[in-house]
């Protein structure tokens, strides 16, 4: 199996990791993930080619990623940043909204947020994304510096799972099990 820093994986986009690890995941009855594509409708259509050349996003998407984790509902976003900051209006309000929504269910919501420039993946539990942005509202700059993260959210490959956000949920389900148990 290719590992992260392979060339076979090299130019990949952290969809692609994801949807290796979701692979993975699922080969092996861990987790059950699906990629949810974003609907659109085609405006122009090369028939050589048989490809959609222009469209337009029918509607705001929701996330990224839906599933079940050993029973668990999950939903997260995959997010990029060149820099060692991440912009948070890359998060879209309708995002936080359905992931905050998804949580009211019973589910669990986060985001994979891979800095690319590092080559480091985070998961963000939506507590800490919640965080983030209620200090924006009280006038913090509108983003999420690397050094502010907690480091024992980011991601390190291992065995098949390029991107193993189950490591980063298992870690969210303890800390809020620990916060239940102190109430």
């Amino acid at each position: 199996m290719a590992t992260w820093n392979s060339r076979g994986l090299r130019g990949s986009g952290l969809e692609d990791l994801i949807n290796a690890t979701n692979e993975y995941y699922r080969r092996h009855g861990l987790a059950l993930v699906q990629k949810i594509p974003t609907p659109i409708t085609p405006v122009r259509f090369d028939k050589e080619r048989r490809r959609i050349t222009d469209a337009y996003f029918e509607k705001d998407s929701t996330v990224d990623y839906i599933g079940v984790v050993q029973g668990i509902p999950v939903c997260f976003d995959a997010k990029e940043s060149k820099t060692d900051t991440f912009p948070l209006r890359n998060i879209h309000e309708h995002q936080v909204r359905f992931m905050k929504d998804f949580e009211a269910q019973g589910g669990i919501s986060f985001i994979v947020l891979h800095f690319t420039m590092r080559n480091d993946l985070y998961y963000m539990p939506m507590s800490q994304l919640t965080a983030f942005l209620d200090r924006v509202e009280e006038g913090h700059p509108n983003n999420v510096k690397y050094m502010e993260l907690s480091d024992e959210f980011f991601l390190k490959p291992q065995d098949g799972a390029l991107v193993p956000y189950l490591k980063g949920l298992e870690l969210d389900l303890q800390l809020r099990e620990d916060e239940k148990q102190g109430e």
